[in-house]
């Protein structure tokens, strides 16, 4: 077994070892494409997605030096028909380029690991002659012409050395040079059964054109028929929170609101699987490593993106082109290069029907929150403080306090939506009641009665708190609003929830630009 070529299972059975959900299907995605012109495959996603799970399960499916039959005899690929064809049948070639990054901060990177990888392979193949001039691709070629072996390449991390050296220097412009002498060389379709190469961004962009488009790319905005593979599916957590014995509500509340292409309800695997072990849901999300990143990000506020921002925590919604991006971190120009950034790292979800990102879920939401108040935007940390007070007053009846408070929350975020529109002030409502997300759960518009209350929000599982029905009014009174849920029987449709209601009253006075309140108890 060596340390970049043949590596045999042993990654691959310590993950079996533990608590594994069965992604082997995606084995069968990959073996479709071995030995097509589609045989080079750039798996994306955000950290702690199972990138190198996915990488380890298919270096010990295809390595001709190991049995790996058992390790996969009661998974899903083992009933495909490719099962037998392609099992143990390559030579696997495995590079986590995070190795070497940590070892050499120079434009020499690529040369060392040309030359590591070089000399691993001559040494397997000692009964060649190789000269002292070749490069790697030089020795996988005479390899394959005169053996007929063929190589599967495996990089996991790819992008690492695009996140660690800027565009220009010559790390980065060897490295790519270094891709295409593998993968573009008119010899690639000799060498190669296949390639897999994983990572957070996808194949870095020069003039809009892929640096390598030979590759086909699967990636958190455009994942194809990978999209099951990327994170878990809403059956796989039920079936894990039955057999831990957890809440399943619970992790729902922290982990699910990913839409990954046709999937409507991924999870964030690692998240789920260190809440099953722990017993206890909570943010596992800040240990991933990109969080300076998403600071940084955040602090340019290209137009709007601040505003932006603080409506997707509130939950709403933002329309994103994600075409425009040059998958570079180092190159933002716009506040769509931005939130994409944020999609590719798992940041924001996107949902590719209506091309808008949101922020997915409690535990993300709560690392965007921590990363917006560790920035200079006082403004921002300010009405986050409000939010609280403001749920406060409204559960203690504090009308006048609560009036107050959607006043200035109301004056403060005029630059989001335009200020004399109930629409706007439903929105400015959203965002003034953020806080109640730890505790609620929040619909807009939910339909109830006769008619449909503006803002409802329900406690969660053992939250001491009554649930909070909003309607809103425009040049009216706050009595009105209250009348109107009597009269619209809004009440009736939340008899399912136990525990008291508050019914809240707001109106807004376009003449005066004020606010008034009316709190009753249900």
């Amino acid at each position: 077994m060596g340390m970049y070529i043949n590596k045999g299972n042993n990654g691959f059975r310590m993950i079996r070892n533990s608590e594994y959900v069965d992604k082997s299907g995606l084995i069968n995605v990959i073996n479709r494409t071995l030995f097509t012109e589609w045989r080079f495959s750039c798996i994306t996603r955000c950290r702690r997605f199972g990138k190198s799970m996915a990488a380890k399960m298919l270096a010990a499916y295809y390595d001709c030096t190991c049995d790996s039959r058992e390790l996969f005899a009661d998974l899903e690929i083992a009933k495909d028909p490719s099962f037998e064809k392609h099992l143990n049948k390559y030579r696997v070639i495995y590079l986590d380029m995070t190795d070497f990054i940590t070892k050499f901060k120079d434009g020499s990177i690529v040369r060392h690991i040309d030359e590591e990888l070089k000399k691993e392979v001559c040494n397997t193949y000692s009964e060649m002659t190789f000269e002292e001039s070749y490069d790697l691709m030089d020795c996988l070629m005479r390899i394959a012409m005169a053996t007929n072996d063929r190589f599967f390449f495996i990089i996991d991390e790819w992008d690492a050395i695009c996140r660690e050296f800027d565009p220009g220097t010559e790390a980065m412009e060897s490295y790519l040079n270094w891709l295409r002498r593998l993968f573009k060389s008119v010899n690639a379709m000799d060498v190669f059964a296949g390639a897999y190469m994983t990572g957070i961004l996808p194949v870095k962009k020069y003039k809009t054109q892929s640096a390598m488009n030979n590759f086909i790319e699967y990636s958190m905005v455009t994942p194809r028929n990978m999209a099951r593979y990327f994170g878990f599916t809403k059956d796989e957590v039920k079936s894990l929170a039955s057999k831990f014995g957890m809440d399943f509500d619970e992790l729902v509340k922290w982990y699910d609101g990913y839409q990954i292409g046709g999937e409507q309800s991924m999870f964030n695997p690692n998240s789920v699987i260190q809440a099953l072990y722990s017993d206890w849901c909570e943010s596992y999300w800040g240990k991933t490593g990109a969080y300076d990143t998403v600071s940084t990000y955040i602090c340019m506020n290209f137009d709007g993106l601040k505003d932006d921002i603080i409506y997707m925590l509130s939950g709403g919604r933002c329309k994103v082109n994600p075409t425009g991006f040059q998958n570079d971190m180092s190159i933002i120009r716009t506040k769509d290069d931005a939130l994409t950034v944020l999609i590719h790292l798992g940041y924001l979800a996107y949902d590719r029907r209506t091309m808008e990102c949101y922020v997915p879920n409690y535990e993300v939401a709560g690392e965007l929150t921590h990363a917006v108040e560790t920035t200079n935007w006082t403004p921002v940390i300010r009405a986050l403080k409000q939010s609280e007070d403001l749920l406060n007053a409204t559960l203690e009846g504090d009308e006048e306090a609560v009036a107050k408070g959607i006043e200035a929350a109301h004056d403060e975020n005029t630059s989001i939506l335009s200020y004399n529109n109930e629409n706007s002030l439903a929105c400015v409502l959203s965002i003034a009641y953020y806080a109640a997300r730890n505790n609620y759960i929040v619909h807009r518009e939910l339909a109830s009665g006769k008619g449909f209350a503006d803002i409802v929000m329900i406690p969660r599982k053992n939250v001491d708190s009554p649930a909070l029905l909003v309607e809103l009014k425009y040049n009216r009174d706050a009595d009105a609003a209250i009348d109107q849920i009597h009269r619209k029987q809004y009440p009736a449709k939340l008899e399912e929830y136990e525990g008291n209601l508050l019914l809240v009253g707001v109106n807004y006075d376009k003449e005066t630009k004020t606010h008034s309140c009316k709190i009753e108890k249900h």
